[in-house]
């Protein structure tokens, strides 16, 4: 039996009422499915001149998966070995559920195309043992370690940039937010359809209003989402880039905002406050296109526009 036909995606469940127990037995289903060929007609088929592998990082108390992607060598079609390729480290969206390979196909051709070394961080997904400080955490370490063992990579840490989409974008920006007070200097981050804040007032946007039950249930996954990464307790405006003290001195930016998506005022408003605050910021909507168009180019007709505005402006931040 094939991959494709062995491989089924799960039905969608009800988010409002969901238990911990479904939450975890959905997310592996679906998980399986968005890591099969199955799903190649939606999330799109990896580029073939890109050479994909997971490897696993010792970080501080754990390990963690990460899927590599490098430009392939043209002699024999195994990973090119040069030196100094820019470093983009890249996180999937879901927050509680998602893998790196549901961005095969984007996260392939920037590895060829730009070209690049692409790291995607399998961060902990958020749910009843694991919130958003964990997979804020993951991002962070991922990036750091990378950068400094940069030459065992074969990546030039001079070139780096972090990119991510949804609650992967939420990521990106702390980790952004974190490089700087670090002194780790990136070259830019690009934000796709980004959740900025986990606050109790993630919901009130116009554009949360507009798109809570159509083309999908926004509201009860925001719901969801929210319960499981910032419970009771947490300081959730310390985990949402929205309201950090200081935006100054970031990496340039690319804020990347489907119109027909709930979170459409989360990009904008940010783009506003990086603006405000005298980072550099592209602010690119894109009318109609939907949550999460960037992965489903099988169904999105932007999705093959988006990926070629992001690597122009990855090329243009990150040259030589």
């Amino acid at each position: 039996m094939s991959e494709t036909t062995a491989v089924q995606r799960p039905r969608a469940p009800e988010f409002s009422a969901m238990k911990p127990e479904e939450l975890i037995a959905y997310r592996d289903a679906e998980n399986r499915w968005r890591a099969s060929s199955a799903a190649w007609p939606l999330i799109g088929a990896p580029d073939p001149g890109a050479v994909i592998e997971w490897q696993e990082l010792a970080l501080p108390g754990r390990g963690l998966p990460v899927r590599v992607y490098r430009p392939a060598s043209t002699s024999d079609g195994g990973a090119d070995t040069r030196t100094g390729l820019p470093l983009v480290i890249h996180v999937h969206g879901g927050g509680y559920v998602g893998t790196a390979a549901q961005c095969d196909w984007t996260n392939s051709h920037l590895a060829v195309h730009l070209p690049a070394l692409v790291v995607s961080v399998e961060h902990r997904l958020v749910g009843p043992d694991s919130t958003l400080g964990h997979a804020a955490d993951d991002g962070w370490d991922v990036l750091e370690h990378v950068v400094r063992h940069a030459a065992q990579w074969g990546a030039d840490p001079a070139r780096t940039a972090v990119f991510g989409e949804s609650f992967g974008g939420l990521i990106s920006a702390l980790t952004a937010i974190r490089a700087r007070n670090a002194g780790l200097r990136l070259a830019a981050q690009v934000l796709v359809n980004p959740a900025v804040e986990v606050t109790e007032t993630m919901y009130d946007y116009p554009s949360i209003a507009e798109y809570a039950y159509d083309p999908g249930p926004a509201v009860p996954v925001l719901r969801l989402l929210r319960g499981f990464a910032a419970p009771p307790g947490t300081d959730a405006r310390a985990l949402s880039p929205l309201y950090a003290d200081d935006l100054s001195g970031l990496a340039r930016a690319l804020v990347v905002v489907p119109t027909q998506d709930a979170l459409a005022d989360h990009g904008r408003r940010y783009a506003e406050r990086l603006r405000a605050a005298g980072t550099s910021v592209q602010l690119t909507e894109y009318p109609g296109a939907r949550h999460a168009f960037l992965t489903l180019p099988g169904m999105e007709p932007q999705a093959e526009l988006a990926q070629a505005e992001i690597r122009e402006f990855l090329r243009a931040a990150l040259a030589a």
